[in-house]
């Protein structure tokens, strides 16, 4: 078994598939690994380091697709966008293509990777179960975009977070908001808090509210029936426009009292919803600053434009991009941590390809095999007839509810992650 890690070409990406810890972990299993020159070396990962692990280092990233029975990569094919086709024609028949494939966003990439006969495990689709957590791409990625998104956030703002007293006066600390309570909006949460701001939290989800309190945040709680706000696996449910109009309404007061505002609601697959209207805009403080981690899908702000920061009414919009490739070393590492562990579902105990689709990863995560589309999900966006061979059923006893899944899939995303 040949495992193969080529370089990321989508610009600005600086992850890679699999680190030297992972490739390590596997070598002494007997799989050989191919990667592609400098792979890594953005990351701060050396081809030497995977010399070192085991691996064998090749220039050429046609020969990594020419050998390898696996690929791995972080963004491919659906994902990136930009020139990820262009290896499509390296793409052999028989050969499993693992990563972010974007299959809710580009649906069309389950025909296109079919039709090279290979098989695509599209990551994102990875099952919100028990045994399924550590390969939980999504949860991993929006871990880092809602940490960084503080940064980010505060680095912007004309004040600092925490309260301070000196002989020069006291400074109040940074009311912060964070809108869309998944695993980005938890982790913006803790973040902001141990930066020693003052921090609210808003989620249409009941149950987002123990969680808001557990990383020291106050719940900031509306006068909205709330009981269908949560669809299955835990993600937030798209709403009516009826809710949505109510919900900015009750939120323009909330948001005239902060200093900084992070929103990260994105339903899986669908446009974000807009949270925060211009006339809301207009109502917060001037120097107030949003990054909005749902620009990738829209923005969950009116006024966001993906990828650039921009100054309207008197507040700071922030659209970043990619968020989790700017943390790229632990964004590998935690990437890697979820391939090397989806390998162990793939790969038997002798080495071979194993693709049993009675096993609910893999019948959730592949999008494409033999040349056709083996899921249920993706035939029906794409207009195919059924199969008539069902899908398994979850265990309930091994479903986890999610820590919150308000915007997991902004990491594609690209953190698609993620929660934003």
């Amino acid at each position: 078994m040949i495992i193969g890690i080529p370089r990321e070409t989508r610009p600005g990406e600086l992850r890679v598939a699999m680190t030297p810890t992972n490739v390590a972990y596997w070598t002494e299993k007997n799989v050989q690994f191919l990667v592609q020159q400098d792979a890594g070396s953005a990351a701060g990962f050396a081809d030497a380091d995977y010399t070192s692990a085991g691996a064998s280092v090749v220039k050429e990233r046609t020969e990594v697709f020419a050998q390898a029975d696996i690929v791995m990569q972080v963004q491919s094919f659906g994902a990136n966008t930009v020139n990820g086709d262009d290896d499509l024609s390296l793409v052999k028949a028989g050969q499993v293509i693992a990563g972010m494939m974007d299959p809710l966003g580009n649906s069309e990439v389950a025909n296109t990777v079919a039709k090279t006969q290979a098989t695509a495990i599209a990551m994102e689709l990875v099952p919100r179960i028990s045994r399924a957590q550590s390969m939980d791409v999504l949860s991993s990625m929006a871990t880092l975009a809602g940490y960084k998104a503080v940064l980010i956030g505060a680095a912007a703002a004309p004040r600092i977070m925490p309260m301070l007293m000196t002989a020069a006066g006291t400074l109040q600390p940074m009311r912060t908001l964070i809108m869309g309570v998944g695993v980005a909006g938890l982790q913006a949460c803790a973040t902001a808090k141990r930066l020693g701001g003052v921090v609210e939290a808003y989620d249409v989800r009941p149950a987002a509210r123990e969680q808001i309190l557990s990383v020291g945040a106050k719940p900031v709680e509306l006068d909205l029936e709330t009981e269908s706000s949560e669809g299955a696996g835990g993600y937030a449910k798209e709403q009516s426009a009826e809710f949505l109009q109510r919900q900015q309404e009750l939120m323009t007061e909330v948001l005239a009292q902060q200093d900084l505002v992070i929103t990260t609601a994105a339903v899986p697959g669908a446009k974000s919803p807009i949270l925060v209207t211009t006339d809301m805009v207009k109502a917060m403080k001037p120097g107030a600053v949003i990054v909005d981690l749902a620009a990738e899908r829209g923005g969950n702000c009116e006024l966001t434009e993906l990828g650039k920061t921009v100054v309207k009414h008197g507040v700071t919009i922030i659209g970043p991009e990619n968020l989790a490739a700017t943390v790229a070393t632990h964004g590998s590492e935690m990437y890697g941590k979820n391939m090397e562990t989806l390998l162990g579902h793939i790969i038997d105990e002798d080495g071979n390809l194993k693709l049993d689709f009675e096993d609910e990863i893999i019948y959730s995560t592949v999008i494409a095999h033999d040349g056709d589309v083996p899921h249920t999900m993706m035939r029906d966006r794409l207009g195919l007839p059924a199969l008539a061979v069902e899908s398994p059923e979850a265990d309930a006893a091994d479903v986890d509810t999610p820590a919150a899944t308000a915007a997991d899939d902004t990491e594609n995303s690209d953190t698609k992650a993620g929660d934003a």
